[in-house]
């Protein structure tokens, strides 16, 4: 500072005197003065925490979001990072999510610190509902991971128990499965069922089909000319592409293999490219939407259970007679018997759509949620025909199963987080396939039918042996929880 003050009235005299001529190079005087004017002003930016920012400068939302394309879009959105050093307390952060000042969405980028958001905005919530959520773990998630791929405004993490059953034995492997579930005696009878199928040597696999869908819709200015953009011949040269006209709209269900991803994102990005091609030709077409619904996705629906949709596998094992008495404690002729009036026509009565079997959701369900799948997807996933028929002179049971949209991956979405990764990695699917790309979610999608093999041929055989009920009085612990509840 004083070196300011001395170099200003320098400058000023330097300045003043009219009878000194201004000469270049700058005298040694001069030049002195000048270089302690600039220091000065420097120092001074300095003291006052201004500068000008660098290019590259990286903030803390950057260094904490990974720098992936659509963090690093979301980051853009948001308000700055607070400056190193210059971090808002935790209570003038809450206030201001609590008043709208800050947007609740907003927290990671602001903070530069995914747990730290997490923290503050479950007090945030708090304050503004009056209700906490203390039985809600914070602590033990890695939000990081799950920024901008799994999850928006995080506050914590519901617990599931994960069981195993098995071993499955299944085309010649053994696989320990492992089960996410609140439902007791789900894990027990998959496991019961893999023990009946192990004693009579193993079930088989064959995966029939690999297309995922998307189907837009787009409208023409008349029937005529939607009928048109059908039967073009330069759109009936793109493979693996089912049309449906109603009216001047025209519904379009593309399918492509995706490898080890479940591949929703990469078949949407490779139908708006095709839907820009097709423009060149039909300038008049109006795309409606990406998804018409004909794809169909999260819905039951007659197109999957015809066409499939994600990968289509059937499964099926043959079951000793002496197994089935043993094990399952009951007769060949009771399941068999017990398929055709429940499974069969009992569905057929309900009008289920790909229902056909005795709990298949039950099985996929917990199988995607502890491998990071799309627990929604467990709509279409789930339909299944169980079969059952007796063979060898009807001493033993020859049951399968026919699942046709088993829609799963061992790469993006829930997979890379560190418990989904960790049950992949126990059946020996994590990750991509280095040598055969796609070959690791194929497998997963064998183990999933014969993991529902295995449930049906179970619970079939509790209700044909009228232990249902006992084995979810022993498993689900019912009498505890009535206990409770009366207390």
């Amino acid at each position: 500072m004083i070196s300011l003050v001395l170099s200003s009235c320098n400058l000023l005299l330097l300045c003043s005197d009219r009878d000194r001529r201004l000469l270049l190079p700058l005298g040694g005087r001069e030049f002195v003065t000048v270089v302690c004017q600039l220091a000065s002003i420097v120092y001074l930016f300095s003291l006052c925490g201004t500068g000008i920012p660098s290019a590259n400068t990286e903030t803390p939302a950057s260094r904490d979001q990974g720098g992936s394309p659509n963090q690093t879009r979301a980051a853009a959105d948001a308000p700055e990072a607070l400056h190193d050093g210059v971090e808002d307390g935790d209570e003038e952060i809450v206030a201001a999510v609590v008043s709208g000042a800050l947007p609740s969405h907003h927290l990671e980028s602001r903070l530069g610190y995914c747990h730290r958001a997490a923290r503050l905005r479950r007090e945030a919530l708090r304050r503004m509902t009056g209700r906490g959520v203390e039985g809600l773990p914070l602590d033990g998630m890695d939000y990081q991971a799950i920024l901008g791929q799994c999850c928006e405004m995080p506050i914590g993490y519901v617990q599931v128990p994960v069981g195993v059953a098995g071993p499955l034995l299944l085309d010649g492997v053994q696989y320990h499965v492992p089960m996410a579930t609140t439902e007791g005696c789900l894990v027990a009878s998959v496991n019961r069922g893999c023990r009946a199928i192990a004693a009579s040597g193993g079930a088989v696999s064959s995966l029939y089909r690999d297309a995922m869908s998307r189907a837009p819709v787009v409208k023409l200015p008349s029937i005529k000319r939607a009928a048109e953009l059908k039967e073009s011949s330069r759109f009936g040269k793109l493979q693996g592409i089912q049309c449906a006209l109603a009216g001047r709209n025209l519904y379009m269900r593309f399918t492509s293999s995706t490898g080890d991803a479940m591949g929703m994102n990469m078949v949407s990005k490779g139908v708006e490219n095709a839907l820009g091609y097709l423009q060149t030709d039909f300038p008049d077409m109006d795309i409606i939407s990406l998804s018409g619904n004909y794809c169909s996705d999260k819905k039951p629906a007659a197109v999957n259970w015809i066409e499939g949709r994600g990968k289509s596998v059937v499964c099926k094992a043959i079951i000793k007679g002496g197994v089935v008495q043993s094990v399952l404690k009951t007769t060949v002729q009771k399941l068999v018997e017990l398929n055709i009036v429940k499974n069969l026509a009992g569905s057929a009565v309900a009008g289920a759509l790909g229902g056909s079997n005795a709990h298949a959701s039950n099985i996929v369900t917990a199988l995607f949620i502890a491998t990071g799948q799309d627990p929604a997807q467990n709509v279409e996933s789930s339909q299944c025909l169980t079969m059952m028929e007796a063979v060898n002179d009807g001493g033993d049971l020859h049951i399968s199963v026919t699942m046709p949209s088993i829609e799963v991956g061992t790469i993006g979405g829930g997979t890379c987080l560190a418990s989904q990764a960790a049950c992949l990695n126990l059946l020996g699917i994590k990750g991509p396939n280095r040598d055969s790309t796609g070959e690791n979610a194929k497998l997963l999608a064998t183990i999933v039918a014969g993991s529902v093999l295995a449930g049906e041929l179970s619970l079939m055989a509790a209700l044909a042996s009228g232990q249902l009920v006992k084995s979810h009085m022993k498993y689900n612990r019912s009498s505890k929880d009535v206990a409770g509840a009366a207390s």
